[in-house]
């Protein structure tokens, strides 16, 4: 089938092959099943078909397994004659070991070239994810978003958010009569979060150079789609960091992609692993935005592949847009494994040949429950399937392989130097330091102002000395009623009452000389 990927064989002794249509790849999928059970096989063969097709692939390593797909097959390994003995049977006459064209990523630099966004282009909503934000430090963010963009401050990496939040905080009283009021506490809180982010390696995911989405949608020279492999087994440390990383990227091709409607081929598939990392504990609103971005992207010619444990891993409304699906086994040993294997077997199309709640219970390691869509986009008739042998290498490569690979990658030197473009943090920087020279100069000029008036007062200070006056005083006696008068203010003055009003006096008239 030239227009599709060999999944396997079903059928009556597994001899009838399994086909996932290109057509329709691009309609999202489903790998589930228990741990052990062979999940990450079946990423790893997908991987390699749609890369044969010219298909792009992005995959998330959780394990470091998926790093074998830089490496062939080999006919010395202990699983060569199970996998020859596999292809036999499923009639996969045109099996051959060969390795792939694979592009290494890594949040944190070292297992891959660093793959980096920026603050303002994650955008309010995922930024309060990752924190775990409440809805008082959620409307904090997307204040800081709002003043970013007003005062023309980009918001590149971590420390431009942080210098942001701080300049908030100072000017909270200000910023209150527009936006509401701004807790320093909240303030606060932010920012502790964001230190708890930097010390897991998070503030390596923000900053320039920023991923270039035509980078993870390369095809090799000979035409194969490039295996673009993201190092996660370190970042599972950080779920949230991880999740939220994911769904950024998501959300980005959603916006960047142009309408292709529906193409023959996808122009990229992606598959997520440990997808139920991406919605513990999120909130209605960011699930609701997954399964609108999830709904619409296949328009944009991407197909997106969620890996887990169970299906009710994945909120139902998503759930209902992955038309392939291909089931390991589940272990049904509690009353929610049991309600999931149920639930499972009824989003399959039944086939009479056998029960699918059994089947699914029963299935082997390497075997799975499958179901594609078919023309028209109808769900095809579930099959007993067992997955074909990987023509890569099964198990992960060595460090220095890795390394040799890093240093030919055709991006080889692109990703590995940060820019620090000018941004918020300087520019709060520069206004910081003028607000600190203007006051430097208004201290200034107010002590000369000071000196100037010191030396005027100086100036009009009298400094001679008094002379007396000599006067005639009257000694005439006088028996009138106004003599009698003076002489009795004079003794009162004489006394201490007098004395304190003269002082009064006498001290407002000569306290200016």
């Amino acid at each position: 089938m030239s227009d599709g990927i060999l999944i396997g064989g079903g059928g009556v002794d597994y001899a009838e092959p399994q086909y996932l249509g290109l057509k329709y790849a691009n309609r999202h999928g489903l790998i589930a099943g228990a741990t052990g059970t062979g999940k990450t096989v079946t990423l790893q063969i997908m991987a390699e078909s749609f890369s044969d097709a010219g298909v792009p692939v992005f995959v998330t390593d959780a394990k470091g397994d998926l790093s074998g797909l830089a490496n062939a097959g080999s006919a010395s390994a202990k699983l060569h004659e199970p996998f020859v003995k596999r292809a036999n049977t499923i009639g996969f006459e045109t099996f051959s070991y060969q390795r792939y064209p694979v592009t290494f990523w890594d949040l944190y630099g070292k297992q891959g070239h660093p793959i980096r966004t920026t603050v303002a282009e994650m955008g309010p909503l995922l930024i309060s994810r990752m924190l775990e934000l409440t809805d008082a430090q959620e409307g904090i963010v997307n204040i800081a978003f709002r003043v970013s963009d007003q005062e023309g401050m980009p918001l590149l990496d971590l420390k431009d958010f942080q210098a942001l939040l701080v300049w908030i905080g100072e000017n909270r009283a200000t910023l209150a009569l527009r936006y509401g009021n701004i807790s320093t506490a909240s303030i606060g809180a932010i920012q502790r979060l964001l230190l708890v982010l930097e010390n897991q390696g998070g503030a390596e995911l923000f900053g320039e150079p920023a991923l270039a989405l035509s980078d993870i949608m390369a095809t090799a020279p000979d035409g194969r789609g490039n295996v673009n492999i993201l190092a996660a087994d370190v970042l599972m440390n950080a779920p949230k960091l991880y999740s939220t990383f994911l769904l950024w990227l998501l959300s980005e091709l959603f916006e960047e992609l142009p309408e292709v409607g529906n193409p023959d081929k996808p122009k990229l598939v992606m598959f997520f692993d440990e997808a139920h990392l991406l919605f513990d504990g999120a909130p209605k609103v960011l699930i609701d935005k997954v399964e609108q971005v999830v709904r619409l992207i296949r328009s944009k010619g991407v197909g997106v592949y969620f890996i887990t444990q169970n299906p009710d891993d994945v909120p139902e409304d998503i759930l209902g847009q992955l038309g392939n699906r291909m089931q390991h086994a589940l272990r049904a040993f509690t009353a929610r494994d049991k309600k999931a294997l149920r639930l499972a077997a009824e989003t399959y199309r039944e086939n009479p040949r056998f029960d699918i709640e059994e089947a699914i219970r029963e299935v082997g390691v390497g075997e799975a429950v499958t179901s594609f869509l078919q023309n028209m986009g109808v769900p095809g008739i579930a099959e007993r399937t067992l997955i074909r042998p990987p023509s890569s290498q099964l198990g992960p490569i060595t460090d220095e392989e890795r390394r040799e690979l890093m240093r030919h990658s055709p991006i080889a030197g692109k990703y590995e130097a940060k820019i620090d473009r000018h941004s918020a943090f300087e520019m709060l920087a520069e206004r910081a330091k003028e607000a600190a020279a203007e006051a430097e100069r208004a201290e200034s000029e107010e002590e000369e102002a000071q000196a100037h008036e010191r030396e005027y007062k100086e100036s009009r200070r009298y400094s001679g000395s008094r002379v007396a006056r000599s006067s005639s005083r009257s000694t005439r006696k006088s028996d009138s009623f106004g003599a009698k008068l003076t002489k009795t203010v004079v003794r009162e003055l004489a006394g201490t009452t007098g004395r304190r009003i003269v002082r009064g006096i006498l001290g407002g008239l000569f306290r200016g000389r």
